[in-house]
């Protein structure tokens, strides 16, 4: 299948609108993890989203503490070279290896990034990353000037095609452009947390950095089958179930906007999480969305997101919605032109 794609920014890369999220194939029993995950399952739902024309997959070593970069190696492996995704991956979040459920150290030293570098292309089993990312900002004292000028020189020797960040504010970017381009950056951004939409969206667009969103879903709660009984049921290594967007009353009043996406949907004929997902694309200054799947079900749907264009109505009627329930936090701005257009 062929999917609408769209330049990374000024990288070089040409992306599909949706990239697959590999968090939950890293598996259960770690500070972040989704709970259990069967590793051959993974492969066929990766091999779901390829098949549907998803040209790229974002992992990072943090997730399972490196078992997702494992298993996305082995779809590598499976696939003839001609057929294979880019790979992004992210560094900078440090584990425990003698508890697994200890929360990561964020340590982007000029070491610690190089062996992450040679780690993550050990385990995907490849000789350059195509876009490499620091996944938080640093907490062990490293200037980000440090931090960025190892990140270029990886570039320089070739084991990094493009140079990105995660989670970053305008400040950091601003001190990282200063040594070399931004690439890209990767923002939660999601109908519930809109707060990157203020400052560091429109940034990445005046400076030619793209922009891949995460969490557009906003990690299951904007779907059709979401419900506050699932919260209780979701395993006991589920970050979820300790995350305020999943507690009251958070919870009720993001269902509630869930619920009003569905007459949306309907007129769509599609899911609630396509119209969720497309929502973030529509955004001016968004390149693509990740989206994450643990069954080859759930890439089916929400796969239709990749072609499906909101209308002003549509616009305006979750713009409603999200003042009306009064669902997560940041700019909700209201007849703004659909990305499509510009």
């Amino acid at each position: 299948m062929s999917l609408p794609a769209r330049p990374l920014g000024d990288s070089g890369l040409n992306i599909t609108r949706l990239g697959f999220g590999s968090w939950a194939v890293g598996g259960g029993n770690w500070a972040f993890g989704w709970g259990p995950q069967d590793d051959q399952v993974s492969l066929i739902t990766m091999r779901r989203a390829i098949d549907h024309g998803i040209n790229w997959i974002d992992t990072a070593a943090i997730y399972g503490l490196g078992h997702a970069e494992k298993i996305v190696g082995v779809v590598l492996r499976q696939l003839p070279a001609a057929d294979r995704p880019l790979v992004f991956t992210k560094c900078g979040l440090i584990w425990d290896p003698r508890d697994r459920m200890a929360p990561p150290r964020r340590v982007l030293t000029p070491a610690s990034i190089r062996k992450e570098c040679e780690s993550s292309l050990r385990r995907l089993g490849v000789e350059r990353i195509d876009l490499y990312q620091f996944h938080w900002p640093d907490q062990s004292g490293t200037a980000v000037e440090d931090s960025w000028a190892t990140m270029l020189a990886l570039v320089e020797e070739g084991k990094v095609r493009v140079a990105g960040v995660s989670n970053f504010d305008v400040a950091l970017l601003d001190r990282c452009e200063t040594i070399g381009h931004v690439g890209s950056l990767q923002p939660p951004f999601s109908m519930i947390n809109r707060s990157y939409a203020s400052k560091e969206i429109p940034w990445c667009a005046s400076h030619g950095s793209g922009v891949l969103c995460y969490s557009p879903m906003q990690s299951g709660l904007l779907t059709d089958s979401f419900t506050a009984d699932r919260v209780a049921s979701l395993a006991e290594d589920d970050w979820r179930r300790h995350a305020d967007e999943f507690r009251q009353p958070n919870l009720r009043r993001n269902l509630a906007l869930r619920d009003a996406l569905r007459p949306i949907a309907k007129r769509h004929d599609t899911s609630v999480a396509s119209v969720a997902i497309a929502w973030t694309l529509a955004w001016p200054g968004v390149t693509a969305a990740i989206v994450g799947a643990r069954t080859p079900a759930q890439v089916d749907g929400w796969i239709g997101a990749a072609a499906l264009t909101l209308s002003h109505d549509d616009l305006e009627d979750i713009a409603a919605a999200i003042y009306g329930t009064g669902a997560g936090s940041g700019p909700v701005p209201t007849g703004r032109p659909l990305a499509s257009s510009r």
